[in-house]
């Protein structure tokens, strides 16, 4: 990076900190202040800030690699989101509102008892923090890994900034920063696909950047093959990824204290409803900007992997630099043949002649088919010299780009997308669970403790949370591709936590006693079904949700009445 990228990151993220900070440094003489800006929010500012919380550096590091990688399919994911907002905003908001709760699970305690609201509580601190010290971990590996940067510093650099501001400013302060925040993200990645557009060989334009993809099977939007061991298809996207949006946005307290904020039940629901609008364009964006790489790299050669210190280890060790070397030099040759079987079917595609095309992507098939073979013997050696490396290199492809063509001052731009992004989502996570720990576990055992107390208490909540955090993210190891990995954390407490909202709001006749232990069972079954099973994650959620519906409604038959209180 140049003097001038140093510059414009500084100053980007010192900005940002510092204005959130200024803005809310008066805010937090009381709980409601401190947790909830005074349930003071505006529609436009909560939809924002739900958008920034779920949009986390992972977000961008990973999913323009999901889509190089796998086409845009990751789309489906997110097309039960829509009705899962406007089932949150009938059903939940307007509770929640009445009640005036500072938590999800406070509701829990006035429709059940305090036993299954701690139960829930818990479920969501675990799964919290461990995704929290996840946030943190993904973005600083990968920039150490790309910039050479020291993963601990970078970890205790993003965690250190968002613990400073959320502790000053508690609620208000994260909302503040956020929306400077995803004013960088979205000016980060518009600049990044104008340029990949930008830099493709002249004559190439946007649509015939789309034929190259489409043909190559990176535009598949839709599939409506049904697959339960598939994790992206239309029917997982409908119904596992609708549940698993119920979950996150109706019972996960990093986005419901988002919409708590509100200064109503409408302004909340219309944050609720912005979020449901914006965030498949918005993912549709950044996985087009990932089938832009693709094409960028049909053009211009790519590095043999594009996790460099796996290639700098490789180059230093004696006894697989030659085979590394070799390799390198095979390379050349196939991507060369490649790129003329693309820039052929360019051509025949613009003809339109259907006997051309069919030559040219045959042509093609076999160049794709040979580089494929060289990409695998690639990983075998990379397997062979470094057994515990991550083979699979997508999650670098975005920031490689960014170091190697934009332009200076860009390059800086486009890691502070990336840092804003981590601390953006985390400082919502730590916020939610420092109000969780203090109104859920810490106040109810203390009912006469005072609100100074309690905001103090608060603010170290978010310290010892952030300090665990960075803990968590300095000892994590990477599962997969880090966007499945959060996913698949969140599905595994998610469904558990979603049952019992469920029975709460539609199963009147279900008591506390039967809900407390069909949740115990369903989160064991979920552990074993995850551990013994290959079923695609997404569907985690639905079937430990309707786990703990039946269940619940099993154990309230062998103990009726047992239980129950007046709905709230």
């Amino acid at each position: 990076m140049s003097a001038l990228d140093w510059l414009v990151l500084g100053s980007t993220l010192l900005f940002i900190v510092g204005y959130g900070t200024w803005r809310t440094h008066r805010a937090g003489h009381s709980l409601d202040s401190y947790l909830l800006g005074n349930r003071e929010a505006k529609w436009g500012s909560i939809g924002l800030s739900i958008v920034a919380t779920q949009a986390s550096a992972i977000t961008f590091l990973s999913t323009p690699g999901q889509a190089y990688d796998d086409g845009m399919r990751f789309i489906q994911f997110y097309f039960g989101l829509p009705l899962a907002m406007v089932l949150i905003a009938a059903v939940a908001v307007p509770i929640y509102h009445r009640l005036r709760v500072f938590t999800a699970y406070e509701y829990l305690e006035t429709r059940f008892d305090r036993r299954t609201r701690t139960l829930a509580a818990l479920l969501f601190l675990v799964q919290r923090g461990l995704s929290n010290g996840l946030s943190l971990y993904a973005p600083a590996l990968v920039l150490s890994a790309i910039l050479g940067w020291n993963v601990s510093l970078t970890v205790w650099l993003i965690g250190g900034l968002m613990i400073s501001y959320t502790v000053a400013g508690g609620t208000r302060a994260v909302a503040v920063t956020q929306q400077g925040q995803v004013a960088v993200i979205f000016t980060g990645m518009v600049v990044a696909g104008y340029l990949l557009v930008h830099y493709l060989p002249p004559g190439v334009g946007f649509g015939d950047a789309m034929q190259v993809a489409g043909n190559q099977g990176k535009l598949n939007l839709v599939d409506f093959r049904f697959d339960p061991k598939d994790r992206y298809n239309f029917w997982t996207g409908m119904t596992g990824g609708l549940f698993l949006a119920l979950s996150y946005f109706g019972t996960d307290q990093s986005q419901v204290q988002r919409y708590l904020s509100g200064e109503s039940a409408a302004e909340s629901r219309l944050g609720l409803l912005f979020n449901g609008l914006v965030k498949v364009p918005m993912q549709f964006g950044i996985l087009l900007v990932g089938v832009l790489l693709f094409v960028f790299y049909q053009f211009n050669q790519p590095p043999i992997t594009f996790n460099r210190p796996v290639r700098e280890h490789l180059v230093r060790s004696a006894e697989f630099a030659p085979a590394l070397r070799t390799l390198e030099k095979t390379q050349t040759v196939l991507f060369n043949a490649k790129r003329a079987a693309t820039a052929n079917l360019l051509t025949a595609l613009r003809s339109d002649n259907a006997a051309q095309v069919t030559v040219a992507q045959t042509q093609l098939q076999a160049a794709t088919a040979a580089y494929g073979g060289l990409r695998t013997d690639t990983q075998a050696l990379i397997k062979k010299a470094i057994p515990t490396a991550e083979a699979k290199d997508t999650d670098y492809v975005f920031l490689t780009f960014v170091l190697h063509y934009m332009p200076r001052g860009l390059v800086g731009l486009l890691i502070a997308v990336v840092l804003s992004a981590a601390m953006s989502s985390a400082a919502a996570g730590l916020n939610s669970l420092a109000s969780t720990t203090i109104v859920d576990l810490y106040r109810p055992s203390r009912p006469d403790l005072s609100e100074a107390a309690c905001v103090s208490a608060s603010r170290w909540a978010t310290v010892t949370w952030g300090t665990l955090g960075i803990g968590f993210a300095l000892f994590a190891a990477r599962l997969e591709n880090l966007i499945q990995a959060v996913n698949i954390l969140g599905s595994l407490f998610y469904g558990t936590i979603l049952g019992i909202f469920v029975v709460a709001f539609f199963m009147k006749r279900i008591g506390s006693k039967a809900v407390f232990l069909a949740a115990i069972l369903t989160q064991s079954l979920t552990f074993l079904l995850f551990f013994t099973t290959d079923i695609a994650y997404l569907w985690y959620n639905i079937i430990s949700c309707a786990l703990v519906m039946l269940i619940a409604a099993v154990v309230q038959m062998v103990m009726p009445h047992e239980g129950i209180k007046k709905p709230a």
